[in-house]
């Protein structure tokens, strides 16, 4: 994927990566027409690469059409690499143009004589299943296979009826009675039954289909008792009910029966299965008397695989609504304690089970009651949660095998979640993590380095004397470079960065340098600089990075590096920011700006075409442009004492009628100063919605600093240009927000601080006033003085998404205009692809594209004619949603005016939240709109007719002299 990715970005335009696809088909093509089989067969598969390098309709129709040829002629084996190609390359199926003919090539070895090269022609029918639902001679031919002597054959037909009962009403109804047939025949042996029963799961397309399909899935379990059969059968039951919705609360009680009355360990860890499937799906169908009895099979049940499987499903549902419902609905709820609920019993009793997955459960359980029900009667409940928490801590963290480590996280997130519910309970939490720290395997101090940075982002409970246990540790590491150490100095530096919220001290940064240079590589220094950059501890950041600009191979990697020295060094500048101290406040900025200068020029260069660092540049300019605003307004808040009002200014503010020219020069000033700082919060309100792929804590920084921007412009209203209109209700700050890190909290602190200063002074004194400007000058080096965070997104990208759009009509040369008359209009066809990367939707998916199309008339030829206007403009907008990564549209254009115009094509995204991202790309066309034939020859007529009569004229007018 990443290969086809760079692919992608290397072709310079639609024209000739066609041309680079045309030659790599050739090349396939060249394959299959080899005589030798193996040959042949290389050519075959192959082909979902080149579905991936290139995948727009014109080549893959084309690809599928010689595919299909191959399967018509070649031998079984040939056509079983056809059959492999089309099931990896399912959802490219629908850009096939040529149905019929690709059907009808594939559909003709039906007729074979050989029952193999028929089971694998239905093989085919049923992977085309999603292009070809209604077709009635695939169908015919199945239900005609089902009842072939050939076992192959009939397992295929078996394949092919499953995938068309997905996709077609029809045939699942008409298929319906048939299976039943089979499956209830004495002759169909028992094997093929137990491969013909899952069929039923896809009868959900009417509730007359569904319902008949479960009752005859009531008497298989009645009438076949053997426990494959009953397996095969509640399965097939649950994905029915799961699928039609309407029957799933019937379906929860007849597994519970199962689990309960049925003596086979086999079919109770069948209903736990699908009782898991059920609760993850639809876990509001859950009544209380379902969880009660599961509750109640879970304490009787002496066998500890089945209780953890009972457990796993109960931990599931009480992370959900299900959980409010079982304690809100309980009878004479207000008379019974906590202690008294069989699910509270069994969670504690499981708590300190010797088998570490039932005690896990049993934990998640009791967090999750803590912290979504508020009763009084629950909280007695924290504790013990803390309690079992910190027994399985101590038993997992001395652990190395796979298990403990996963009963390790599962406990370190319920302690996360716990302390987020709770903040009370964090102080004991934090002082057991750091207890076991000490004496814990290096895998379970990574684990746990990781939780307790969580915790202490969220809240700041590592207090000094905890920050020198982590110091003794990080010195204790040893001198070992094995992966497992150097991924524990990066987390146990990422703690200490967290907890020493200010600065770090001189002794800190020595130890963790010197740590460093003995036990390190430059990758794990570069990660723990990367941290520093986060937290906001920019000097100890620029030494490490300053100390690998010699350690890298590559000059775009030292251009990085050097950049991210400079932005430290920049940020480090501001930290000597006091308030009050106006001209220092301005050189600090001017030494932090003359580094930004520097950085953002080493930046450029670490760009490469395949990584342009577009998120990276953007954000850095943003705050380069932000810092020369604050230094811009603290010169004209000073300009009050070095250029104050004339002595006329009274009574020019008399006659212009405007109260503020009174105030001199520095009103005006205030002005361009208030419109620079909306404009900068309009560019990182920009910047936002073009980071489709970032964190969600990237944007909250994001937007902080467009929230800094429009502080700053608000205050200057509300101080100096409009102080009576000032409204600070929509300014207030949101106390229930949740606070996510430590420099959101000092943002948020200062936003409240420079709003009460500034609400405290509106309309006590008249503008502009040394107070007022002084309030402006503190408002900046408070928000300056809050360390930059630079977020995961600066330095990483964990998600990807890209999409390449190909226009049809599409010149050979991108430089050449396509040829339209004037009395016709452009079908302009825009086809896209959405690309991702290893993770795609980790933070965000894409529900629909947004396509928006305009056209500028960019020269005239010819005569002007008078045209209506809404025949001149050309904008449109269509949203298309992709299936399968895939979508397409068409626009007609109108090209009245005859010239050369420049159609533009811009596509952005639609998340499932519907918030829109400009993600682009934007591509360019040029058409060249020419006069009709007709139209000319007119024209030329009516010419040709004035010229006579012209010359006639003159010719009168001369003969009277």
């Amino acid at each position: 994927m990443a290969g086809s990715a760079k692919s992608f970005l290397a072709d310079a335009g639609y024209g000739e990566q066609e041309l680079d696809a045309n030659s790599a088909l050739m090349e396939l093509d060249k394959g299959l027409r080899s005589g030798k089989l193996g040959e042949q067969c290389e050519a075959v598969v192959r082909f979902p690469r080149l579905f991936q390098k290139y995948p727009f309709p014109i080549l893959i129709n084309s690809a599928f059409l010689k595919l299909a040829d191959v399967f018509r002629v070649g031998n079984n084996f040939l056509r079983l690499c056809v059959l492999k190609v089309t099931q990896q390359s399912e959802k490219h199926l629908e850009k096939i143009l040529n149905v019929d003919e690709f059907v009808k090539r594939v559909f003709s070895v039906i007729h074979s004589n050989d029952p193999v090269a028929r089971a694998i022609t239905l093989r085919m029918l049923g992977s085309m299943a999603s292009i070809i639902p209604e077709r009635k001679n695939a169908h015919h031919s199945i239900r005609q296979s089902l009842d072939s002597h050939d076992n192959v054959e009939v397992e295929a037909a078996i394949f092919a009826a499953a995938n068309f009962s997905a996709q077609s009403k029809d045939f699942a109804a008409g298929i319906c009675n048939k299976i039943s047939e089979m499956i209830q025949g004495l002759a169909t042996p028992v094997d093929l039954k137990l491969k013909l029963i899952p069929i039923l799961q896809h009868m959900h397309h009417d509730a007359s289909l569904a319902s008949s399909s479960r009752q005859l899935l009531q008497q298989l379990v009645t009438s076949y008792p053997s426990t494959k059969m009953v397996i095969v059968t509640l399965h097939t039951f649950t994905l029915l009910a799961a699928s039609s919705l309407v029957d799933i609360p019937k379906q929860i009680q007849l597994l519970l029966q199962y689990l309960k009355n049925d003596p086979r360990k086999a079919v109770k860890r069948l209903a736990i299965q699908d009782l898991k499937l059920l609760a993850n799906k639809t876990p509001h169908t859950w009544s209380r008397e379902n969880i009660q009895a599961l509750c109640e099979s879970a304490l009787h049940t002496p066998y500890d695989s089945l209780k953890l499987g009972m457990l796993s499903v109960l931990s599931t549902l009480s992370g959900t609504i299900a959980i409010k419902q079982y304690f809100s609905s309980a009878p004479g709820a207000a008379a019974t304690t906590a202690k008294s609920f069989d699910l509270v019993k069994l969670a504690q009793e499981c708590c300190y089970h010797n088998n570490r997955g039932i005690a896990a459960h049993g934990v998640r359980i009791l967090t999750n009651i803590s912290s979504s029900c508020q009763d009084k009667d629950l909280l007695p409940l924290e504790q013990d949660a803390v309690f079992g928490l910190e027994a399985l801590l101590v038993l997992c963290s001395q652990d190395d095998s796979p298990g403990a480590q996963a009963t390790l996280k599962i406990t370190l997130t319920c302690m996360v979640k716990l302390v987020k519910c709770r903040p009370h309970l964090s102080q004991s939490v934090v002082e057991c993590l750091l207890t076991q720290l000490h004496s814990a395997q290096d895998a379970a101090r990574i684990l746990m380095c990781h939780c307790l940075a969580a915790i202490a982002m969220q809240l700041p409970v590592l207090a000094d004397g905890m920050l020198e246990d982590l110091m003794d540790l990080y010195k204790l590491i040893g001198r070992s470079a094995t992966d497992k150490k150097q991924e524990l100095l990066v987390s146990l530096a990422t703690v200490i960065f967290v907890s020493s919220q200010k600065a770090l001290s001189a002794e800190i940064k020595t130890v963790i340098k010197q740590q460093l240079e003995n036990a390190s590589n430059g990758w794990t220094a570069y990660r723990i600089a990367r941290q520093a950059s986060r937290m906001g501890n920019h000097d100890m950041a620029r030494e490490l990075y300053q100390s690998l600009l010699t350690q890298v191979a590559s000059e775009h990697f030292y251009f990085w590096l050097n950049s991210l020295k400079e932005f430290s060094h920049a940020e480090q500048c501001l930290t000597g920011l006091q308030e009050d101290n106006y001209s220092s406040a301005l050189s600090c900025i001017a030494e932090a700006l003359k580094s930004y200068h520097k950085g953002i020029a080493s930046l450029t260069a670490a760009s490469t075409p395949l990584n342009p660092l577009s998120f990276q540049c953007g954000f850095v300019k943003l705050r380069i442009d932000l810092l020369q605003a604050f230094s811009q307004l603290i010169c004209t808040c000073n300009s009050l004492k070095t250029s104050p009002p004339p002595a006329i200014a009274t009574t020019i503010a008399m006659t212009s009628g405007n109260d503020l020219q009174r105030c001199g020069r520095i009103s005006n000033q205030m002005k361009h100063s208030m419109e620079e700082f909306r404009s900068l919060a309009a560019r990182y309100a920009d910047l936002y919605q073009a980071s489709f792929d970032a964190d969600s804590a990237t944007l909250r920084n994001v937007e902080l600093q467009q929230q800094s921007c429009l502080l700053i412009s608000h205050a200057i209203e509300a101080l100096i240009l409009d102080p009576e209109s000032a409204n600070f209700q929509e300014y207030s700050s949101n106390g229930t927000a949740h606070v996510e890190s430590e420099y959101e909290r000092r943002m948020m602190s200062v936003f409240n601080h420079v709003l009460e200063e500034v609400e405290s002074l509106n309309r006590k004194y008249t503008p502009v006033s040394y107070l007022h400007t002084a309030c402006l000058c503190n408002a900046v080096i408070a928000l300056l003085k809050v360390p930059l965070s630079f977020q995961r997104y600066f330095f990483q990208k964990l998600q990807s998404t890209s999409i390449k759009l190909a226009l049809s009509p599409s010149p050979r040369n991108p430089a050449e205009p396509i040829a339209v008359q004037n009395n016709q209009q452009l079908a302009l066809k825009v086809e896209g692809v959405v690309q991702h990367g290893s993770k795609p939707g980790l933070f965000r998916k894409i529900q629909s594209v947004c396509l928006n199309v305009s056209s500028v008339l960019q020269s005239k030829s010819g005569q002007d004619y008078k045209i209506p206007i809404d025949n001149m403009s050309n904008e449109m907008e269509q949203r298309v949603e992709p299936h399968n990564d895939y979508f397409s549209t068409q626009f007609l254009l109108n090209c009245v005016i005859l010239g050369t115009h420049n159609i533009t094509v811009e596509s952005s995204v639609i998340d499932s939240n519907g918030i829109v991202w400009k993600t682009g790309p934007k591509t360019t066309i040029f058409v060249k709109s020419l006069e009709d034939p007709y139209s000319q020859q007119v024209r030329l007529q009516q010419q040709q007719g004035q010229a006579p009569s012209q010359q006639q004229q003159q010719r009168t007018a001369y003969s009277r002299f």
